[in-house]
């Protein structure tokens, strides 16, 4: 037998199998200072351990993105080397504060499966959990992704498809100490819980150019080895011709860039839903803009919840699109990203 791991195909997968990611990863100083590189990350929580330690912590967390990347790559070489694309995430949920030196592992479920119609490729459903070195749960999540079939020949017609929430439940305790001292000179940002209204919409006014070294650096940060990323030779022999952007690297862009106007929004509560609506590649310019979609109190008298809309743009300014959709109801293609998320947002101090 083949020492080389060629990675699951379509038909490797079953619902209710159980995976064990490899590859714990210890987080250190220089993943954070190489993520601040790669996307200009400017949250201040997660850039000064004074200022962290001012708000109640014993030293800045990670931002939680790069926890979310760091701890979801280990579930590439099992569930997305073959991979076509990356589809979608649901019920993504941040439960515990990760730091530097903190350990992060990842286990799978998969959860549907869904074979598509040209018997070329289907769709995985997954539940992943990961946890950090004293088994407590840092971060829970669903996605799908598009993964090719070994045999075109074969069809078993499988389409088990799992329903999921479309907002995460707020639960009554959220792990973050109580935020009795915001220095809005530190966080760069005057605007509290009490100035957002549903329905408002921010549009960001800076564009971040994407070079294929700054993707690829990602990637292998995250230690996420999906052909797509890296195999610019393969890729070229596809209708794309070149490298895919890795969809999470794209989310983060998006995220760096909705600081000015979200400062104090410093932390990812949860992910509702994502969708890559539109490929990104080496070259593209992303701008992006957030709509308000709720603002939801919460019985903490310090702290409340902004439920957002994240729009990441390719090549257009926000300012130039008023809707994310043509006439025929698709994504227009200039929209890569459409993520629905809550963060949690401090109150005005008493």
């Amino acid at each position: 037998m083949s020492k080389i791991n060629l990675g699951n195909f379509f038909e490797d997968f079953t619902i209710g199998q159980k995976i064990v990611h490899p590859l714990p990863r210890t987080i250190t100083d220089g993943d954070v200072s190489f993520y601040i590189a790669l996307t200009g990350s400017r949250f201040a929580l997660h850039s000064s351990d004074i200022l962290a330690q001012e708000m109640g912590y014993k030293k800045k967390p990670l931002d939680d993105l790069l926890m979310f990347h760091l701890t979801f790559g280990k579930s590439v070489q099992d569930i997305s080397l073959n991979a076509i694309a990356n589809l979608g995430y649901a019920e993504v949920s941040f439960p515990n504060p990760v730091f530097t030196g903190d350990t992060v592992r990842l286990e799978t479920e998969v959860i549907g499966l869904k074979e598509n119609s040209n018997g070329k490729s289907g769709v995985v459903y997954v539940h992943s959990i990961g946890y950090n070195q004293n088994n407590e749960e840092v971060l829970n999540l669903k996605r799908w992704v598009m993964v090719h079939k070994k045999n075109h020949n074969e069809t078993s017609g499988i389409n088990q498809v799992p329903t999921f929430a479309k907002v995460q439940p707020i639960a009554k305790e959220i792990n973050i100490p109580f935020l009795s001292n915001i220095n809005i000179d530190a966080t760069g940002g005057k605007y509290f819980f009490e100035d957002y209204v549903a329905g408002e919409r921010l549009n960001h006014a800076e564009g971040i150019t994407i070079d294929d070294s700054d993707h690829t650096l990602a990637t292998k940060l995250y230690q996420n080895n999906a052909k797509v990323h890296f195999d610019d030779f393969m890729m070229k022999s596809t209708p794309m011709q070149q490298r895919l952007m890795y969809g999470g690297h794209v989310i983060s862009i998006a995220r760096s860039i909705s600081f000015n106007g979200l400062q104090n929004a410093q932390w990812i509560y949860s992910i509702n839903s994502g969708a890559h609506a539109n490929p990104t590649f080496a070259g593209d310019t992303i701008y992006a803009f957030t709509e308000v979609i709720e603002t939801i109190n919460h019985e903490r008298e310090d702290l409340g919840l902004l439920r957002l809309r994240t729009v990441g743009l390719k090549n257009k300014r926000p300012e130039e699109i008023e809707t994310t959709f043509d006439e025929n109801g698709k994504y227009l293609k200039e929209v890569v990203l459409d993520l629905d998320y809550t963060v949690v947002i401090p109150k005005k101090q008493k």
